[in-house]
């Protein structure tokens, strides 16, 4: 008798743990879930891919600055001035069109309604 009952209660046991795990696993499949799964394993992935071009981006910025240095110390830019020598020269390579000095005043107007 004592053992019909351990085995009814052990059967029953298993009943229940096996519907609960099925329960759970049938909740994890409804479109919702997946949805909301889908939705977090895209997050995660768009923020490792943030990560890395952030780390990338970084890694650009310090390579731009070693190369700068150098291309500043083989051209001369970054020599220590000699007292002895003049100041070097500076050209400007891009017109400044925000600078009065540089603004070509020209009587030409580009306004189209004047012409009419």
């Amino acid at each position: 008798m004592f053992r019909r009952t351990f085995w009814f209660g052990t059967g029953v046991a298993a009943g229940v743990w096996a519907t609960t795990k099925v329960n759970r696993k049938l909740k994890q499949l409804t479109p919702e879930h997946l949805a909301v799964s889908a939705a977090n394993k895209a997050l995660e992935a768009g923020h490792k891919l943030k990560d890395s071009a952030v780390g990338f981006a970084l890694d650009v910025r310090a390579g731009m600055a070693q190369r700068e240095a150098e291309l500043g110390d083989a051209l001369g830019i970054n020599a220590p001035v000699d007292p002895e020598l003049p100041a070097p020269r500076q050209y400007i390579a891009i017109e400044n069109r925000s600078n009065p000095k540089s603004v070509d005043r020209t009587t030409y107007s580009y306004n189209r309604n004047e012409d009419h």
